[in-house]
């Protein structure tokens, strides 16, 4: 692989501030940049701002729900968003957790995986309209459509990477998609041991090469002139992640177990700064890129060999929006081609 090409992502930004990042990201020379969705901020709306201020570098959603949309509106979406930007569109989906899937969606959270499985071949269903029509009848999804007039092919396949956590996930991106968005609590040896063997088994199960899917993930990232502000910030963020139940299995499998079981009671107690105090020191050197410009520079060599992209992803837990926007700009400064 060699060294990864890299991006950026923040999150609690407004969509102007994304753009205006964009913008950045690519006059310094990154590869990427790419937009989170939550439940006060549509990644399709930042992307399609992205795509309007940049012109060479990547765009991409990471992630949108996909739970959260039609089929068809999805491939709408992805379709216009690829024209705006002339073919630099990544669609990056993800389910969320089960949580968000029953109580933020109104979904089925049975099955996630085959969920995925699902809806990315019937995205390029829809592309492929203009061949024939698409009739559908899946567990998840119900579609009939039959063009009423000439349905224009696209310039290009638009590449769909999907999210995944779990090995059974991280299979999903091996079987159907065009590349992995893992998630921020990875650690080095996690990717190597857990996340790039679940990959090729999936690949393997739909007889491809596991060299055709790109493993991206998203890296916690902060730089300061003051490590140790860097180093707490990042622990913040990653105490947010570690609050919920759904990543105790991850957390066990980085040898992690023990702090998340103190930050998750921490949570409970509503108490944030033990939440934070419970993130050990280990922690955030094997998740986060945390220091000063040169620290986080030379941190970040770990992702050879083992990372496509690398999505440097700027904390929003516990710092305001003006910091979480001065942070993204030093990290491009930090991370793009002249620094």
């Amino acid at each position: 692989m060699g060294a990864p090409t890299i991006g950026i992502e923040s999150q609690g930004t407004s969509v102007r501030a994304m753009g205006a990042l964009a913008a950045a990201a690519e006059e310094a020379g990154l590869a990427a940049a790419w937009a989170p969705e939550l439940y006060d901020r549509s990644a399709t709306i930042s992307v399609a701002e992205m795509c309007n201020r940049t012109e060479r570098c990547t765009v991409g959603t990471a992630i949108a729900y996909g739970v959260g949309r039609s089929p068809l509106t999805l491939a709408a979406e992805a379709r216009d968003l690829d024209e705006i930007a002339d073919g630099r569109f990544v669609l990056g989906l993800g389910n969320g957790t089960r949580r968000m899937i029953a109580d933020w969606h109104g979904q089925d959270p049975e099955a996630p995986a085959l969920r995925i499985e699902e809806l990315v071949p019937l995205l390029r269903e829809i592309w492929n309209l203009h061949e024939r029509p698409v009739d559908h009848e899946g567990r998840f999804y119900r579609l009939r459509i039959a063009p009423t007039g000439d349905v224009a092919p696209l310039p290009r396949r638009i590449p769909i990477y999907t999210a995944g956590v779990n090995p059974r996930m991280i299979e999903s991106a091996g079987r159907v998609a065009d590349g992995l968005l893992g998630h921020a609590l990875f650690t080095r040896d996690h990717l190597k041991e857990v996340v790039l063997p679940a990959l090729r088994k999936g690949a393997e199960h739909a007889g491809r090469d596991a060299s055709e899917v790109a493993v991206a993930t998203l890296v916690i990232a902060v730089v300061d002139d003051d490590a140790d502000r860097a180093r707490r910030e990042a622990a913040a963020q990653i105490a947010f992640y570690c609050s919920a139940k759904t990543y105790a299995g991850l957390l066990e499998s980085c040898g992690f177990g023990s702090e998340g079981e103190a930050i998750r009671a921490a949570f409970a107690a509503g108490d944030g700064e033990a939440m934070v105090a419970a993130v050990s020191e280990r922690m955030v050197d094997e998740i986060a890129l945390a220091g000063t410009p040169a620290e986080v520079r030379e941190r970040a060599r770990r992702y050879d060999d083992v990372l496509d992209h690398l999505i440097l992803y700027v904390p929003s837990y516990g710092v305001s929006a003006e910091r979480a926007v001065e942070n993204a700009n030093r990290i491009v400064a930090t991370m793009g081609e002249g620094a």
